[in-house]
């Protein structure tokens, strides 16, 4: 092997002339039974990238749409999950605390309390919980869906595929869907 190409493989390791620019890019798609999916993700190639993701919806039962076929099903907010084991406050007080400092709502579930808001009040509230010494199971901004759909046995399996195969490409970054899971 020529010195010149171990060399410029070292370069190339070190970070030396890394003229690479990558670009967030998102998808939006359809799965088994109308199931809307959103792929966020960052690549450097995009022709790559789209390939990657339009086989994974081709071979898994599900179709890649155009910008906007599914993102008006969603919204953006912010959300912070909290184990109720977690924190000495009651549901209430949890829920004034919350509201004070941006929150929009407060769901109680069986074992966790989910608190959304607005995505510009986010650090703000995350913030103000902490200084309240309330741990997070979760903490992001995020695409939530605004219904959910319910799939057989068969759609589900094929949702779980195509969930597992995006996430598995390298460039994907997150992947939000409807699926009442």
């Amino acid at each position: 092997m020529p010195n010149d190409t171990i060399n410029n493989a070292i370069k190339k390791a070190a970070g030396a002339g890394n003229n690479e620019s990558y670009e967030e890019i998102t998808y939006e798609g359809y799965g088994p039974n109308g199931v809307a999916i959103i792929v966020n993700a960052s690549t450097d190639n995009k022709n790559r990238t789209a390939a990657d993701v339009r086989h994974v919806f081709d071979k898994f039962g599900g179709n890649l749409g155009t910008t906007g076929c599914v993102s008006y099903m969603f919204e953006k907010k912010g959300v912070i999950v909290i184990e109720k084991a977690s924190t000495s406050l009651g549901e209430d007080d949890l829920m004034l605390l919350a509201l004070d400092n941006g929150a929009e709502n407060l769901e109680s579930e069986e074992e966790v309390y989910e608190i959304t808001c607005a995505p510009q009040d986010f650090s703000h509230l995350s913030e103000s919980l902490k200084q309240n010494g309330i741990t997070f199971l979760e903490a992001d901004v995020k695409m939530v869906p605004n219904n959910y759909i319910t799939l057989d046995e068969n759609g589900s399996k094929r949702m779980e595929l195509i969930l597992e195969k995006l996430d598995e490409l390298d460039d994907v970054i997150d992947v939000y869907h409807n699926w009442d899971e």
